[in-house]
């Protein structure tokens, strides 16, 4: 399976927007298929979001699965984006799928300015890192990002063998411009013995934050250098939030017996869907 090519800067304005809408009528208690049947109208026509859109609907109308679609689509969403969602979507999850939906409308929102893999790498990082969501596979669908170049993606792959003997802090700042300049001053012809990947702003914010939390380190990126914040999930536990999220089920159910029974009379042509283009030339 290929990468997912880099988009254009209006199909991520596209996708932060789909995301934040998506997110806010969840919230609201409409049911996921509504939404979905619906927001595409609302999107740039110009773009392929309202195509995978649909699709993404007619996904959901077969498997129940919100992250089926966002897979299947791999021309246009990352990896990293239906990793996202499907851990959202795990029976024992406790990631809810309104943060998931935030964390990727953030996301999308960066790329759409002067997204830099730095500043990318950090906030995927720290979005599997706080919210638990498994740093193997996470690192997997992190590394086929089309903004990471080969060094990058060997660095994300190395990860997980170094998880627990590095402190964070210190994985940036030797990877950084300032450890090549600072062993430079003691040896002039020092030679990295692998690729730099962070600057030198990031080498200083790390070294100045090695041996405390990480997440001191984190806000400091964010706040320096603008990188995203990862959204905190706030889950409610009690029993008003509970009943909710039983009402949405049952509304999600129900939509899908709607819909299996005008299959059954033949009164429902899922074909009007179509195939997005988007998706041939993965059966390719």
């Amino acid at each position: 399976m290929s990468r997912t090519p880099l988009l254009e800067r209006e199909e991520y304005i596209e996708q932060a927007y789909f995301f934040r809408t998506f997110r806010e009528r969840l919230a609201d208690n409409l049911p996921a298929q509504e939404i979905l049947s619906r927001v595409h109208e609302e999107l740039l026509s110009s773009t392929r979001l309202p195509w995978a859109v649909q699709f993404l609907a007619t996904e959901m109308k077969h498997t129940g699965l919100l992250s089926n679609g966002f897979a299947r689509l791999p021309h246009y969403f990352t990896r990293f984006q239906a990793f996202v969602i499907q851990q959202a979507e795990e029976a024992t999850s406790r990631f809810p799928i309104t943060t998931a939906l935030l964390v990727l409308e953030r996301e999308a929102h960066y790329r759409a300015q002067q997204p830099t893999a730095a500043g990318l790498f950090v906030y995927q990082f720290e979005t599997i890192a706080r919210n638990r969501l498994g740093y193997r596979e996470g690192f997997e669908a992190m590394a086929e990002d089309p903004l990471y170049d080969s060094h990058w993606q060997e660095f994300i792959l190395s990860l997980g063998k170094q998880m627990g003997d590095i402190d964070f802090a210190d994985l940036v700042y030797l990877r950084s411009e300032l450890y090549v300049q600072e062993q430079r001053r003691l040896q002039a012809h020092y030679q990295p013995p692998v690729p730099v990947l962070f600057g030198e702003k990031e080498g200083k914010i790390a070294k100045a934050s090695r041996g405390r939390d990480p997440l001191y380190l984190f806000a400091a990126l964010q706040r320096q250098l603008g990188y995203p914040e990862v959204p905190r999930s706030r889950q409610r536990d009690d029993d008003k939030s509970r009943w909710e999220r039983v009402e949405n089920k049952l509304r999600e159910l129900e939509m899908r017996l709607k819909l299996a029974e005008a299959e059954l009379r033949g009164s429902i042509d899922l074909s009007q869907f179509g195939k997005p283009e988007l998706l041939q030339d993965d059966d390719e």
